[in-house]
């Protein structure tokens, strides 16, 4: 089984996508920090029921890695916006054996004492224009979720849009239950993150 474990902002800085965040949902980010391994920096923000919210960039003082970077940043451009959600496994190999394909390959990663592997394609681009989850499996106890200050921001749905939606859901229907998303066929790809909040609804896309 699958589990939302959280969503991602993309952003050309980490200093736009912060703002960008703080800006629609009222809210302050908190620091996080560098992952060597693909050259990105991040910032994070506590959710409800264990979710958090990821804002990442390419962190411009970081040397270029050798590969592609994951969540296809190396072709991000254009404001700052939700673009990928991630999954939580317990077990990356057999999961990855269920996803579509082209879904990615594990990859050993660290921040910190966080230690996990995250299913990353060779190219950086994950299936269904960026819509197919990525797949994380955490390493031990450690959980930035747990870290995080509380925000009061509680996630009531993750919109899913692409023109094959439906064949994206049912390629995910054995793996993934979960309310909060839902998938919707659309000209365009894209994330919509609907909020409960203390002072009222606020959405992200």
């Amino acid at each position: 089984m699958l589990f939302l474990d959280h969503i991602a902002v993309a952003a050309g800085t980490l200093e736009q996508g912060c703002a960008f965040v703080e800006r629609t949902l009222g809210v302050t980010v908190q620091p996080g920090g560098q992952h060597p391994r693909f050259a990105t920096h991040n910032a994070l923000l506590g959710l409800e029921d264990g979710l958090y919210l990821e804002v990442i960039a390419i962190d411009p003082d970081a040397p270029a890695p050798e590969d592609a970077r994951w969540f296809d940043l190396d072709r991000f451009e254009g404001a700052p916006r939700l673009h990928n959600w991630i999954c939580r496994t317990d077990d990356m190999t057999r999961a990855l054996a269920q996803m579509p394909a082209r879904a990615g390959r594990p990859v050993a990663l660290s921040r910190g004492d966080l230690r996990w592997q995250m299913a990353v394609p060779e190219n950086g681009q994950l299936p269904y224009d960026e819509m197919c989850p990525a797949l994380i499996e955490w390493q031990g106890a450690a959980h930035p979720a747990a870290r995080l200050t509380p925000s009061g921001l509680r996630l009531d749905r993750l919109v899913i849009s692409h023109p094959d939606a439906p064949a994206l859901e049912a390629a995910l229907s054995g793996l993934l239950r979960d309310p909060r998303l839902v998938f919707e066929p659309s000209e365009l790809p894209g994330l919509r993150a609907d909020f409960l909040t203390p002072n009222g609804p606020r959405s992200l896309t």
